[in-house]
């Protein structure tokens, strides 16, 4: 027989965390790996818009699978209350993740040129994804932030977050490179209109 997509137990507003312990679905925690769900599922669009760009490599190099499964590790970090559950050696995100991104960014960038102003977001379809990336992972940021006020996240979780909304921005700026569109720079005179 085949399992039920629907359980029936979150139709009061809760749902388990990992380890069974019962949460209002609005709390902190669940803020939190939420919008890592949603950056995971925006990360998943563009990685469709390149493929369908044809910019395959563009995918393997840049190793977007890889950033989505290590979303998977952050959300199952973030859905384990270490005070009451001990957290499972496949949701701990290593130094070594953290590092890879940034060489990974530190590749991309000496590609890119050198910034002038602040650039508006846009360009071509899988760049204005990228971007729009780029601003889902830093409310993601926020939100586990909000979390470290009242519960202990570890430090590598908000260091991975972090540099990884730095990749997603030198992304956006090579895709549009790639595809060979203008980056579009801040007007900043439209104040003195």
């Amino acid at each position: 027989m085949k399992s039920n997509i629907y359980t029936r137990t979150g139709d009061h507003g809760q749902t388990s965390l990992v380890g069974g312990q019962r949460v209002e679905k609005d709390c902190a925690r669940l803020e939190s790996y939420g919008t890592i769900d949603e950056l995971n599922s925006h990360i998943g669009l563009l990685i469709a818009m390149l493929t369908t760009a044809g910019h395959d490599t563009q995918v393997h190099d840049w190793h977007l699978q890889d950033i989505q499964d290590h979303l998977f590790v952050i959300g199952a970090h973030l859905a384990t209350d270490c005070s009451t559950t001990q957290l499972r050696q496949a949701s701990i995100v290593t130094d070594q993740m953290i590092s890879d991104i940034e060489t990974l960014i530190d590749t991309i960038d000496q590609s890119l040129p050198q910034l002038r102003a602040f650039i508006l977001p846009g360009g071509s379809m899988a760049a204005a994804q990228c971007h729009v990336c780029r601003t889902v992972c830093r409310r993601a940021e926020r939100r586990i932030l909000t979390l470290c006020h009242t519960d202990h996240v570890d430090q590598n979780v908000v260091r991975y977050v972090n540099r990884l909304s730095d990749l997603l921005f030198v992304l956006a700026r090579k895709i549009n490179i790639i595809d060979q569109n203008e980056e579009f720079f801040w007007n900043n005179t439209c104040r003195n209109k």
